[in-house]
């Protein structure tokens, strides 16, 4: 299928030729047709599966037709500023023709330019939670001619607290709307606030819930705690990893191990909620254009990352929450490349690696052969290495047995050829 087909207007598919998109993808061609027939939605899918431009290109088309732009139309809220600075991008992109007005809103820097902006007027809000609830109380934003709302990565939203700032959105916003509601996982807490939201949505989901994007290679390395810095700085020096993003389960475990692979000779940045705006989107930028090979990140700043042709994503520490690390592989393996996730696990790090693996439906390969591997990691080994030749010696006895029980089987079913087998008392019997 092509965008053509899914009857977009000529300013939207020739934003998207210029931009070389020609075919929509899995969740783009379900998702475009629902909402331009005005339904709600409610999408699963994995990060890179290019939900962005699936709302975006069809809230750009209805606003297009609509005769009464005056106010906000509509609202899209994420979590982040990362996040809500690459779907502003988007709406640039495949906007760039149809003369609507867009603005990008978020704390951690002054208002101004952003209420400036509120001021002139836009159709479309991307915000973040609570700088959106602050400059609404101020008088700023007014959400009542509101047509649209979408609530993006939902489950990283209630993973961060922000369900009473979701609740105190939704009471700002006017009951008849279109709602689409976006989350790369669905437990029952999402699927709850979903129902909340709600409209007798269409559901659209282009992979299971909470599965791991096939292209992507994954792998464990079993390392003791005070040896995975080296364990690191030893798999960085391979010159075929062009570009890593590293994640860290704390800010100061970042600014550490981006203090520590520079002292090795391996340039990094640290991006983190305690970086000023300026500093993380220069680091950004630099890792975006691949000036920067190596990105350390806490898992907050990290969503919203979109990096082409990011070939590595290392879990220098796992996450408690195994869903989060199904969101940080996602990094890597977008729009059909492939990527590598590597995972270093210590000892007291196995039962998230167990809730991890349960979670996916997969057991991560093991790797054994690497300078830093723990104890814990041989005597696995070694168990691993005996279940293999117990299952091979306990194969050849069972096609040992096999083979005699094919001779007698044989040999009870071959003719007789005795005399006494023709005579008439013998076939009688």
């Amino acid at each position: 299928m092509t965008f053509e087909q899914l009857d977009l207007i000529e300013p939207i598919l020739k934003a998207l030729q210029q931009e070389g998109y020609t075919s929509p993808t899995p969740i783009q061609e379900q998702s475009i047709p629902i909402l331009l027939k005005g339904n709600d939605l409610l999408g699963c899918a994995q990060t890179g599966t290019g939900k962005t431009a699936a709302f975006s290109i069809p809230i750009l088309q209805k606003l297009y037709k609509t005769d009464n732009r005056k106010g906000i139309k509509a609202l899209i809220v994420t979590p982040t500023r990362e996040l809500a600075i690459q779907i502003g991008e988007s709406f640039e992109s495949y906007g760039k023709y149809t003369g609507l007005r867009h603005t990008v809103i978020f704390g951690g820097v002054g208002q101004k330019q952003q209420t400036d902006a509120l001021k002139i007027g836009v159709q479309i809000l991307i915000a973040t939670p609570g700088r959106l609830i602050d400059l609404a109380n101020q008088g700023f934003i007014s959400l009542k001619a509101l047509d649209f709302f979408v609530l993006d990565e939902a489950d990283r939203m209630l993973d961060m607290g922000f369900i009473h700032d979701i609740k105190r959105i939704l009471k700002l916003l006017p009951t008849k709307r279109q709602t689409l509601f976006f989350s790369a996982t669905m437990p029952p807490e999402i699927e709850k606030l979903a129902n909340s939201m709600l409209t007798h949505p269409q559901k659209v989901e282009v992979t299971p819930a909470s599965s791991t994007v096939d292209i992507i290679s994954q792998s464990i390395y079993l390392v003791e705690k005070k040896e995975k810095t080296d364990l690191l700085i030893h798999l960085l020096e391979d010159k075929s990893i062009e570009s890593a993003l590293v994640f860290t389960r704390t800010k100061h475990g970042a600014d550490k191990l981006s203090r520590v692979l520079k002292k090795a000779g391996i340039p990094a940045e640290a991006i983190h909620g305690n970086k000023s705006q300026n500093a993380r989107q220069r680091a950004l930028t630099d890792f975006k254009s691949h000036n920067l090979r190596i990105l350390i990140a806490t898992d907050i700043a990290a969503r919203g990352i979109d990096v082409d042709m990011l070939s590595h994503v290392f879990n220098f520490e796992l996450p408690n929450i195994p869903e989060t690390y199904v969101h940080r592989i996602g990094r890597t393996g977008r729009a059909g490349h492939e990527g590598i996730a590597i995972s270093f696990c210590s000892a007291e790090e196995r039962p998230y690696l167990k809730d991890i693996q349960k979670l996916i439906k997969k057991a991560i390969p093991v790797i054994a052969n690497h300078p830093f591997i723990s104890m814990e990691g041989i005597n696995a080994q070694k168990e691993k290495e005996e279940e293999i030749k117990i299952k091979a010696k306990e194969k050849k006895i069972y096609q040992g047995s096999r083979s005699n029980g094919d001779y007698w089987r044989r040999k009870k079913q071959a003719p007789q050829n005795s005399k006494k087998t023709n005579s008439p008392n013998i076939k009688n019997k």
